[in-house]
């Protein structure tokens, strides 16, 4: 591909969202490494995005404004991770698994034996959002405000609207400071806003504006989450076989989960900048552009995934890139990954089969996400 073919590449071109994966498969096998305008420098391959996440002292995390801890380096990454590390710890998952799951079996409940429903407004947005809310401590049913923050900074991203995006950070801003005020005049209390007041960093504790900003990465990435949950819905509701596989063997449920992702990705692409002149795949970088790792290329890169659209269940994790790599690999990836169990597996335990309800090819999100915006389907309740 000539320079000027790399120069014209745009994302957000009407055939490249109308399936992206098909259009980010295309562009790893005939241009690996692109420009646009909206993106900086694109990376598809897998070995390539390996190369920068490998390399964070090149490749820098560190954005304008404070966001903790996916946008700093080292150390000031390394002290903020590892102090908000224990509240994805195994017993705090273990802990919140039941209400998890409770959440996930009222919302199938509550859509009262129909037979027909659109998954991502009736059960998958409301179960992620109202699941994101308990963990946090926040009220449950103010779970459509937060899905409102996630979609729209979605839309705030995709067009480029900095306005926008302003807003919903200050209104995201003032509902948590809100709490933040309630939980010390109220005294201690054992739920994660109280947590977060007491955390510390090298000896310091967390501000407001810190707390803020490491809520609104986790809110943000559990839009991912309801993301997910759209497609691999969406994917089962394709594969009979698998569904019943499943109901049989719910001990392959995470790992079937896992790889439905890794073929279908629900992020698009996380970003780096270049903190020094650099060349990938023969392609002069310069201090200080942006790079995006597309992600749901890279993990489908037939270099490193033999027959790679394929689901295969023997297929192990090792190389996936769902939640990342390196010293930014995904925090919240334990509570992630309960919440998709929890929702799957009530899903398939509410019923004896679900399909897809007519013939027309769910539409998708837009960058930065690749989840599905409706997804109708019919159900045959247990």
């Amino acid at each position: 591909m000539t320079e000027d073919h790399v120069l014209d590449w745009d994302p957000r071109d009407a055939a490249v969202l109308e399936d992206q994966r098909a259009a980010y498969d295309d562009m790893r096998e005939r241009c690996p490494i692109a420009r646009s305008d909206f993106l900086g420098w694109s990376l598809f391959e897998h070995s390539d995005i390996m190369r920068v996440v490998s390399d964070p002292e090149t490749f820098t995390s560190a954005t304008r404004r404070l966001a903790i801890p996916n946008g700093m380096d080292p150390p000031a990454h390394t002290a903020h991770r590892r102090a908000l590390t224990r509240y994805f710890s195994p017993e705090r998952m273990a802990a919140f698994e039941p209400r998890s799951r409770q959440l996930a079996r009222a919302r199938l409940e509550q859509l009262g034996g129909r037979s027909e429903i659109e998954a991502v407004e009736s059960f998958v947005d409301p179960f992620a959002h109202q699941a994101l809310c308990a963990f946090m401590g926040w009220p449950v049913e103010q779970w459509n405000r937060v899905s409102v923050w996630t979609h729209g900074n979605q839309e705030a991203t995709f067009r480029q609207d900095r306005g926008a995006g302003a807003v919903l950070a200050r209104e995201f801003a003032t509902y948590v400071t809100h709490i933040l005020s309630a939980r010390r005049a109220g005294g201690s209390t054992s739920d994660m806003m109280s947590d977060l007041i007491r955390t510390e960093v090298d000896g310091e504790r967390l501000t407001d504006e810190q707390i803020v900003s490491a809520l609104r990465t986790w809110t943000a990435g559990h839009g991912t989450v309801a993301a997910a949950l759209s497609i691999v819905i969406h994917y089962l509701a394709k594969h009979r076989d698998l569904q019943d596989r499943l109901r049989a063997e719910p001990a392959l449920l995470d790992h079937a989960i896992a790889e439905i992702l890794r073929t279908d990705g629900p992020l698009v692409a996380n970003n780096r900048t270049s903190a020094r002149d650099v060349q990938i795949a023969g392609r002069a970088i310069s201090t200080g552009e942006r790079v995006s790792l597309m992600w749901i290329a890279a993990d489908r890169d037939p270099r490193v995934f033999e027959d790679a659209e394929r689901v295969d269940l023997d297929r192990p994790e090792t190389d996936s890139l769902l939640y990342g790599a390196g010293i930014h690999r995904c925090l919240g990836e334990p509570l992630a990954r309960l919440n998709l169990h929890a929702g799957v597996d009530q899903l398939l335990r509410h019923t004896i089969r679900f399909e897809l309800a007519g013939s027309e090819v769910p539409a998708r999100q837009v960058y930065p996400s690749n989840g599905l915006r409706s997804l109708w389907i019919k159900l045959a309740a247990a």
